[in-house]
């Protein structure tokens, strides 16, 4: 599953090796500065915008890709039902990152954490 880390005055959502392969890329790597915000959703599904092109996909069960559409470039690690975590990005090659995890809470927290820390 996909694990959000802080490494300095970056936001890393690492992938396993699984997952690169399905999403067709490695992991994610922006400057914290790059977060407009971040929030748990209930929902994960509902949050996804544009078409996979490219990754993996079966709606409801996965969607571990870029994600595309009108104006907009996502990614997703989404996984069956539970909380994810949705990041809003500005200034980046993507507009938004949506992945599931068991500890969203924690993990937006602690990425409030970061961008609110002086740098």
């Amino acid at each position: 599953m996909a694990k959000l880390e802080i490494e300095n005055d970056q936001l890393v959502l690492k992938l396993t090796l699984l997952e690169k392969l399905g999403a067709f890329r490695g992991s994610l790597k922006f400057r914290l500065e790059s977060v407009s915000t971040a929030r748990v959703s209930s929902q994960p599904w509902e949050e996804l915008r544009g078409f996979r092109s490219p990754g993996t996909g079966l709606p409801g069960v996965i969607s571990l890709a870029t994600r595309r559409g009108k104006d907009v470039k996502d990614f997703s690690a989404i996984y069956g039902k539970g909380e994810a975590v949705v990041i809003d990005l500005k200034d980046t090659n993507f507009d938004r990152i949506v992945y599931t995890s068991k500890t969203a809470d924690t993990d937006v927290q602690k990425l409030i954490e970061a961008i609110s820390a002086p740098h």
